[in-house]
């Protein structure tokens, strides 16, 4: 990748204001926490690290040299995502289920754990799931 495509993640520490760069590093910490969760549960969790990995390199500049292995690990998950029409058969099987259970725990609030909280961050879950996947695959096959 040359200069011109590559994304410079380096804030220049003079010109953020400091209240920024704490709103910065604990918007890029909790996207780091959250994405290290999502590591092994179902979710894009390579992706909220790269997202939470430039937030701190805006914030914290000395964090920048980490930004670029996670954006190629990164990019390898989306695009082994969207690799073949099973994967992504597989994944929007995925989403529909997170929909699903979502939606049945709503509606049948005697289950366990059950409930509004529960079953809105299951089909959120399910609808992230879908728009990453369709920004993978138009990153990875060009469509628009």
């Amino acid at each position: 990748m040359n200069e011109q495509q590559r994304p410079d993640f380096e804030a220049d520490p003079g010109n953020v204001h400091p209240v920024a760069r704490v709103v910065l590093g604990v918007a890029g910490v909790t996207l780091i926490g959250i994405g290290v969760v999502l590591l092994v549960l179902p979710g894009p969790g390579m992706l909220l690290l790269l997202a939470g990995m430039v937030l701190l390199a805006r914030a914290i500049p000395a964090f920048s040299r980490f930004v670029e292995p996670v954006r190629l690990k990164a990019m390898q998950g989306a695009e082994a995502s969207v690799a073949s029409r099973w994967r992504i058969a597989g994944s929007v099987l995925a989403g529909l289920g997170l929909i699903g259970a979502g939606v049945v725990a709503v509606l049948v609030p005697s289950l366990p754990l059950a409930g509004w909280a529960t079953g809105l961050s299951l089909v959120l879950s399910g609808l992230i799931l879908f728009a990453l996947l369709i920004w993978s695959h138009r990153r990875v096959h060009g469509g628009r």
